[in-house]
């Protein structure tokens, strides 16, 4: 995934925290917001050390960012997004994951038809 189209700074995740909506399954929380000064989204991935070691932390960000990339081209644009992973995608391999964010995505309108 380009670095344009990640969110970095706190600023930005508190942003999204404060001022966005979100919605959760058992594996994933997602914040968003709309930004119209932007035309791409932007992700931003939270991956708590209740989670596991930074191996399964790096892992299970690996596998997020992964599945973005395949879905760069039905995700609405002008959208911040931030995901935090719970517990259960420790244990979950790269399908399951997609999987359950593309759930959570077609669930909120944030995926084109």
């Amino acid at each position: 995934m380009k670095k344009g189209f990640r969110i970095k700074d706190n600023e930005a995740f508190q942003h999204v925290f404060k001022h966005g909506k979100s919605f959760a399954n058992r594996q994933l929380v997602i914040y968003y917001i709309a930004k119209s000064d932007q035309d791409h989204f932007r992700i931003g991935l939270s991956v708590g050390k209740k989670i596991g070691n930074a191996v399964t932390r790096n892992r299970i960000k690996r596998y997020l960012r992964q599945a973005f990339h395949e879905l760069e081209g039905k995700i609405k644009y002008s959208h911040d997004i931030v995901i935090i992973a719970r517990q259960p995608t420790k244990k979950m391999n790269y399908h399951d994951v997609k999987k359950s964010l593309i759930h959570l995505l077609s669930r909120e309108r944030l995926v084109k038809k």
